[in-house]
């Protein structure tokens, strides 16, 4: 029984397979995929909260907007001399 250790054959053995390298790359390639992913999720997340705030804001000032230009039309409209008692 040899008790050698055990030694690759040739250079080629020791160095991972155009396969394994592809492969390799590719897993890495899909985990920072992934981690992009996540990222854009949480930019899309903050949009929207960030969006239905400012849809709030923009009802509130159209309704202050609204009053205001209703007070501004009965300001400026005087009411006919036989309504005044």
């Amino acid at each position: 029984m040899n008790c050698d250790p055990i030694l690759p054959q040739s250079a080629e053995a020791a160095e991972p397979s155009d396969a394994e390298s592809r492969f390799v790359r590719l897993e890495t390639m899909i985990s920072e995929l992934e981690h992009m992913v996540e990222q854009l999720n949480g930019a899309v997340v903050e949009q929207g909260k960030a969006l239905r705030r400012m849809q709030a804001q923009q009802l509130q000032v159209a309704a202050t907007m609204e009053t205001l230009e209703l007070e501004r039309i009965r300001a400026t409209n005087s009411k006919p001399p036989h309504s005044v008692i």
